[in-house]
């Protein structure tokens, strides 16, 4: 069973990183890799890197942002499916996407009904924890106005950098996946003071060393 664990920064993965130092476990391979923040960082590095190895599992692990103030500081979800929230052209005051001008279709692989959604086909012991959707910009969201642009258009639970870009790559690869989420702040207007950081990364380790320790 060989396992690829991504990340868009090293500090993210840190401490799985410490733990798998010096470990050997007999029924895994377990890489990591360090993508860089964003699609296209990511994308690249997964193309690379498949084209040359085919893992049996890759997870990808990373701290993001949430829309519903109800969440607490730290949950960790996985993500089922992933819309790009910025892929599109301005009209005026509204945001159409590259379906709603018809430059995609809705159902055009990898995607289901505009969404790149995961069915979790392959992935063995997949973590007890919620699923969530999400959505994937290139600028952190600090306006009121984006906030309710995506969720009126989108209705995302999460919003990351690359969660898209690595749901298409394995979809398009067919490799088993999925994505961990640990909630780091609030979708509002930027205020870091209020987020959670550090307790966002243990506590999304916790749940990846959890898993990983099943293969021992």
């Amino acid at each position: 069973m060989k396992i690829l664990v991504i990340a868009a920064t090293p500090f993210e993965i840190q401490p799985l990183i410490d733990h798998l130092a010096g470990r050997q476990y007999q029924n895994c391979q377990i890489s990591t890799l360090v993508c860089g923040i964003g699609m296209m960082h990511t994308a690249y590095q997964l193309g690379r890197y498949f084209a040359t190895s085919k893992p049996d599992l890759v997870i990808q692990a990373g701290i993001a942002g949430c829309f519903d103030h109800s969440w607490e500081m730290g949950k960790v979800v996985i993500i089922d499916r992933e819309q790009l929230g910025d892929m599109g052209v301005e009209d005026d005051q509204a945001y159409k996407d590259l379906f709603d001008i018809q430059l995609w279709q809705p159902d055009q692989a990898p995607f289901t009904n505009r969404q790149l959604i995961n069915t979790f086909a392959g992935v063995p012991a997949l973590p007890e924890l919620p699923k969530a959707a999400g959505v994937t910009i290139n600028t952190v969201s600090g306006s009121e106005r984006t906030r309710q642009l995506l969720l009126d258009k989108y209705a995302p639970a999460v919003e990351s950098m690359e969660g898209a870009a690595f749901h298409y790559a394995c979809l398009q690869e067919k490799i088993p996946f999925f994505q961990l989420r640990s909630i780091s702040n609030y979708v509002e207007v930027r205020d870091k003071s209020k987020w959670k950081i550090p307790l966002a990364i243990q506590v999304l380790n916790d749940a990846l060393i959890k898993y990983i320790e099943r293969w021992n």
